[in-house]
């Protein structure tokens, strides 16, 4: 389903949607953190090299994931029609 397709959804669908992309959420950022922790630990163990770059870019992509912006679009929608 795309971000356009949001604005079409009954306010039930987009409720349920939302418990989705709460799930999504928890569980990108509890793998956010444990990224960071292994660049914090490459940083103290003096080790700057493929340890500290692949988390990097992991966390990169994570960040600039579609499903992310898309979970900001729902929470827009939300707001706009007061369901939460």
């Amino acid at each position: 389903m795309k971000n356009e397709d949001l604005s079409k959804l009954t306010d039930q669908e987009l409720l349920e949607e939302a418990k989705k992309m709460k799930s999504f959420s928890i569980i990108n950022a509890l793998f956010k953190g444990f990224l960071a922790g292994v660049i914090i630990y490459s940083i103290i163990k003096s080790s700057w090299g493929m340890l500290t770059l692949i988390p990097l870019y992991f966390i990169h992509k994570m960040v600039n994931d579609p499903k992310n912006k898309r979970s900001k679009d729902l929470e827009r929608l939300l707001k706009e029609r007061n369901l939460k």
